[in-house]
């Protein structure tokens, strides 16, 4: 799997980032989800986990052609935090080719969703 870096929100030393891949996925990194609350709500399977990102991260869907503002939401988005910010839930990336070309910081990982269910949230 290659990555191609569409974009990032830093703030404070913290990097959420987007990529997509050519097996028509996106790659979606974000911060580890460590709220007991959150993590109860959820139905993932073994190999998902889910990230938190700001939701100005999914405006560099553009960058792919994905034209539209996030209005429906349903998964890959399976929360909103009162702060505004997503959590997405997908499989968690485990190619370390793909890892290697990431700057993951330890207190972030990655969820890989498909470009399908991204393009539902859109309008």
């Amino acid at each position: 799997m290659r990555p191609t870096f569409l974009g990032k929100e830093t703030t404070g030393g913290q990097s959420p980032t987007l990529y997509v891949t050519e097996r028509g996925t996106y790659l979606v990194q974000g911060w580890i989800v460590t709220d007991i609350g959150i993590l109860a709500m959820l139905n993932m399977s073994d190999g998902e986990t889910c990230v938190e990102v700001p939701a100005p991260l999914l405006t560099h869907l553009a960058k792919d052609g994905l034209n539209g503002e996030v209005t429906n939401l349903v998964f890959p988005i399976v929360h909103v935090k009162e702060d505004g910010n997503y959590i997405i839930q997908g499989e968690r990336v485990t190619d370390s080719e793909a890892l290697a070309m990431m700057d993951i910081p330890d207190h972030e990982t990655c969820v890989e969703v498909l470009k399908a269910h991204v393009v539902a949230l859109l309008r």
